[in-house]
């Protein structure tokens, strides 16, 4: 039987808009009527995770549980959410719907331990909070997979090129800072990166870098696409 997808959207519009054209590109399908139907909740009036987690913000989950009960509301038979901070709250978020929550941090870390099973060591780049928590932490550990974060310096760059260039739209970041991240994490033994911020995928489209690379949001859009009953067609 089909099922309806439902997106939490709006944390950023921009990565809203990627899962969607993830899911439309990776379906297998010949006409309008193979691809999966899909509703979103753009919502970007959803409070800042990272201002709430610096304890100067207001807490998002009563928005994202408004946010999910109006996926509901359109149709929605399960849940996705594309951002990676805000999975922090997958549970209570879950408690107060009635319908399926995909997790996107789960799903990556059973595809990493599936498809590298010779690797003990991952790097993660994501936003300082969702390092901090530990969200992919618990779901990889539990695998018996180490987890790799940049240095504080190299942590705080790359929190320049999520807040200050891919949020607005700006791609013209330092590539050579770009490139010793990356250096610095292969130099502790690790041979792939999870992409654990959602505009941290559309940065390594616009400027890929030589090492493995997880991205959760090509996960989760295959994940949904087989639990609304419709078949992959390929990773893209």
């Amino acid at each position: 039987m089909e099922k309806t997808v439902g997106i939490i959207g709006g944390m950023g519009p921009l990565a809203t808009v990627d899962i969607f054209n993830k899911i439309v590109r990776m379906t297998d399908a010949k006409i309008d009527q193979d691809h999966v139907r899909i509703v979103i909740d753009n919502n970007p009036g959803i409070p800042s995770r990272q201002d709430f987690f610096n304890g100067i913000g207001e807490s998002p989950l009563p928005a994202l549980i408004k946010t999910a009960r109006s996926l509901e509301e359109m149709g929605a038979e399960l849940i996705i959410m594309p951002c990676n901070t805000a999975h922090y709250f997958h549970r209570d978020i879950a408690k107060n719907t009635k319908i399926p929550f995909i997790n996107m941090l789960e799903e990556t870390a059973g595809y990493f331990s599936e498809n590298f099973t010779d690797e003990k060591k991952v790097g993660l780049l994501a936003t300082t909070q969702t390092c901090d928590l530990g969200i992919y932490d618990h779901f990889l550990n539990a695998n018996g997979v180490e987890v790799v974060k940049p240095s504080a310096e190299n942590q705080a760059y790359l929190m320049e090129i999520i807040n200050v260039y891919i949020k607005q739209g700006n791609m013209n970041f330092d590539l050579d800072k770009w490139k010793e991240i990356i250096e610095e994490l292969k130099e502790q033994g690790v041979e792939t990166v999870i992409l654990g911020c959602t505009e941290l995928s559309i940065a390594f489209d616009v400027h890929p870098l030589e090492i493995n690379t997880i991205d959760p949001t090509i996960v989760l859009a295959e994940a949904a696409i087989k639990a609304s009953g419709k078949k992959v067609l390929s990773r893209i």
